[in-house]
């Protein structure tokens, strides 16, 4: 069983990672764990390295659990929903592990959603968490 996450630095995506670790240790899974970056930023140099330092000490930790998981940084220039579809699918993952917040409408309609992307164009069960201050809210 393979358990793809979409993991970013922020308490979205720690709820993921968490998850997704959890999940992994029920079922026995391997763990992809995914951290896609559009790139063309003028600050993408220092972002990426920033990024890579995370992903490298969360991989280290994951192993050091005695996890299977592999890390991978993608920077095709597309959205990170799509990446995370495209990656499970060719993955033949069997679940997807993704953060969400609360976005107002008018957040949703102009930043657009990862989230909801993955939601309707993936072709394995997605599980949605939200961090533990969200869940506080309400």
């Amino acid at each position: 069983m393979k358990i793809v996450v979409g993991y970013l630095k922020s308490p979205e995506g720690q709820a993921a990672l968490d998850r997704g670790v959890a999940e992994a240790r029920l079922r026995n899974a391997e763990l992809l764990v995914v951290h896609s970056l559009r790139g063309g930023g003028r600050d993408e140099g220092e972002e990426m390295l920033a990024y890579r330092e995370e992903l490298e000490r969360v991989g280290a930790e994951l192993e050091a659990e005695g996890l299977a998981v592999e890390i991978r940084e993608l920077v095709r220039g597309r959205p990170a929903g799509d990446d995370l579809v495209e990656l499970a699918n060719e993955e033949h993952a069997d679940l997807i592990v993704i953060g969400i917040r609360r976005r107002s409408p008018v957040g949703k309609l102009v930043l657009g959603s990862n989230a909801q992307d993955v939601l309707l164009g993936a072709n394995c069960p997605v599980l949605a968490i939200k961090p533990a201050e969200d869940l506080e809210d309400g």
